[in-house]
């Protein structure tokens, strides 16, 4: 005891309670020794792990890493939300009784570090002087070097974070086991992986994995789970996965600012990311902040919606990332930015990185190329030649600052103050380009529908889309009737409200399959539009589904559209949407105490349809 209360006075490490959770959970995991970790340590760190092996240079100042083959995804169906009130369990939240999985984890980590060091990473989830710092404070311990690397990529890193607090007890107790990989039967009916957010007494223990979510606590156990359950317990903000990007009109000088959710592979980064066309270039500026997480409240000053992004880095998904999918995120990922990629493809001859999309196709030359998992791509079996190089989850990590286009406020205490709302899912029907909503109850409806398409042939479901609310099925740590209360109380107290949208840029021609609308940096258009809305400048059309632009009003310019395609993606199809009414419907019946507010806005649009098809 003695010698980690040395370890900690020559780190700086004042705050007594945070000193007595680093003594209980050395003890139980058996750590060898102890550091703290400051973000100054980083290049140290970084040297070590390649010194160990753990990190391979991947050119200047870039780093790869690989997982074990077992362990390189979430893993949902063993991350569960444990209270100490089963009134809190959902459908989505795969509740369990604190009483339960606490002393299962912590019997899972009993010794399991031992032989290892136990790093001290002090974090922020918030810019500094954030009104919701109380919120926002962290200590996760860890028994993993690249995960502290991570960490300092992904949060705000040190002592001071935890030292200063007002209430020295008011941080997230996060600790993370890595256990014997090789043998923990993922997968398996003996999985022995747990990750458990003990979401009312503000601890998260996980236990199996050294990967992604798995093991960087601050941000979806922190950043999203934890703080979801903060927020609707103390009734003050949001916490979504939401992205968060600004406009700014350079010959008014106005400037906008939207966040929203997008199920997995419906272009939120690539969204959140994007540059203005080439054509809107000279007058609009579009501004990144976030790709991945915001937290949303009322500033009483003003009575609007602010939003912050907690986090502090991006941790993206490396598949299909190139010059014109995402330019943006390619340049954050330079060479001399810090980043690290993980399980991408590796040249352990040149240092050289590669995965599915980065090229068109894989080097022509596969000497020195290593696959995500080890093999080398010149060895491979017959049967294997045409396997991916990169594992579809491959990811790269790198801090904010690099984004090229961040925001110039992006660490302003305050946040920023939110015009817009937006939600879209991956759907080659039903959906138009964009719809505006500007009733509230009306659009928490729309995001409580929020959808995408899955594998409808293999699943015999065809038009059934899988839904996911406002894009936080597997990040939800309450039960969705409340969660959709607090949306309507949290909204609700602003008396400037932004306005809701729903946006979808995967319509598709059921005759030969094409997209209709171009996407990516194309996308800023109705994003616009939307604006204009929210200003009084356009009418757009009413549908029973919201406002969609009549084609006049959307800013075309330098677009290549095929004849009649813009017609369709500004048309409701009555009759296909009176089909997806039904489903909302058995969607949401399956969730506990949905408020009144909301199946009165389902009535209204589903009346409106009928009214539109008598």
């Amino acid at each position: 005891m003695a010698a980690i209360d040395a370890v900690l006075d020559e780190a700086g490490l004042k705050n007594v309670r945070v000193r007595e959770f680093v003594h209980r959970y050395a003890e139980l995991t058996g750590a060898d020794r102890i550091e703290v970790v400051n973000a100054s340590d980083d290049a140290r760190l970084v040297q070590e792990s390649l010194d160990a092996g753990e990190l391979l240079p991947a050119g200047e100042g870039r780093y790869y890493s690989r997982s074990h083959p077992k362990d390189t995804a979430r893993s949902e169906e063993r991350t569960v939300v444990a209270t100490n009130n089963p009134a809190d369990k959902g459908v989505y939240n795969n509740w369990r009784p604190a009483s339960e999985m606490r002393p299962l984890l912590e019997e899972r980590m009993r010794g399991a570090s031992a032989g290892k060091t136990m790093y001290v990473v002090p974090y922020l989830m918030a810019p500094p002087g954030s009104p919701l710092e109380a919120f926002a404070a962290g200590v996760e311990l860890t028994d993993t070097r690249t995960v502290v690397l991570h960490m300092i990529r992904m949060a705000r890193v040190g002592v001071d974070h935890v030292n200063d607090l007002a209430d020295q007890d008011s941080f997230v107790r996060a600790v993370h086991v890595t256990g014997d990989l090789e043998n923990l039967g993922q997968g398996t009916a003996d999985d022995q992986r747990y990750f458990v957010t003990v979401a009312d007494e503000r601890t998260i223990l996980h236990y199996g994995s050294s990967y992604g979510g798995n093991a960087l606590l601050g941000k979806i156990a922190h950043g999203l789970r934890q703080a979801a359950y903060d927020g609707w317990a103390s009734g003050q903000f949001l916490a979504e996965q939401f992205m968060l990007l600004g406009i700014t009109d350079k010959q008014t000088g106005r400037a906008y600012h939207i966040c929203g959710g997008f199920p997995s592979a419906s272009g939120k980064t690539n969204l959140a990311m994007m540059l203005a066309p080439d054509a809107l270039g000279d007058r609009y500026q579009v501004h990144f902040y976030g790709d991945d997480i915001a937290w949303l409240r009322v500033d009483p000053e003003d009575g609007r919606v602010y939003a912050i992004n907690p986090e502090f880095g991006a941790f993206g998904v490396a598949k299909d990332t190139n010059e014109v999918t995402n330019p943006t995120a390619v340049e954050a990922i330079a060479e001399g930015t810090g980043t690290i990629f993980t399980n991408v493809a590796y040249n352990e001859q040149t240092h050289e990185v590669w995965w599915e999309g980065k090229t068109p196709r894989p080097p022509a030359d596969p000497t020195g190329w290593r696959d995500w998992a080890g093999q080398l791509i010149s060895e491979r079996p017959a049967d294997a030649k045409d396997a991916p190089w990169a594992h579809p989850n491959s990811r790269f990590t790198t801090t904010l600052a690099n984004v090229p286009n961040i925001a110039p406020d992006y660490e302003n205490p305050k946040g920023v103050p939110v015009d817009g709302i937006i939600f879209g899912g991956r759907t080659r029907d039903r959906e138009p380009l964009i719809r505006a909503i500007t009733d509230l109850a009306e659009g928490v409806y729309d995001g409580l529908t929020l959808g995408a398409e899955a594998t409808f042939a293999a699943e015999g479901t065809e038009g059934v889309l899988r839904y996911d609310p406002m894009s936080m099925r597997p990040f939800m740590s309450y039960a969705e009737g409340p969660y959709a209360a607090h949306w309507l109380k949290v909204i609700g107290a602003a008396t400037d409200q932004p306005i809701f949208a729903h946006v979808n840029w995967f319509q598709r021609d059921p005759e030969d399959g094409h997209f209709l609308w171009p996407g990516y940096r194309d996308n800023l258009r109705p994003l616009l539009w939307l604006m204009q809305l929210r200003n009084g400048e356009v009418t757009g059309t009413r549908t029973p589904v919201g406002i969609v632009p009549t084609k006049e009003e959307l800013e075309l310019t330098g677009v290549d559209l095929r004849p009649g395609d813009m017609d369709t993606l500004l048309t409701i199809d009555t009759e296909r949407w009176r089909q997806e009414m039904a489903h909302r419907e058995e969607h949401l019946s399956t969730f506990e105490g949905v408020p009144e507010e909301i199946w009165a806005a389902h009535r209204r649009v589903a009346a409106a349809l009928d009214a539109e098809t008598s």
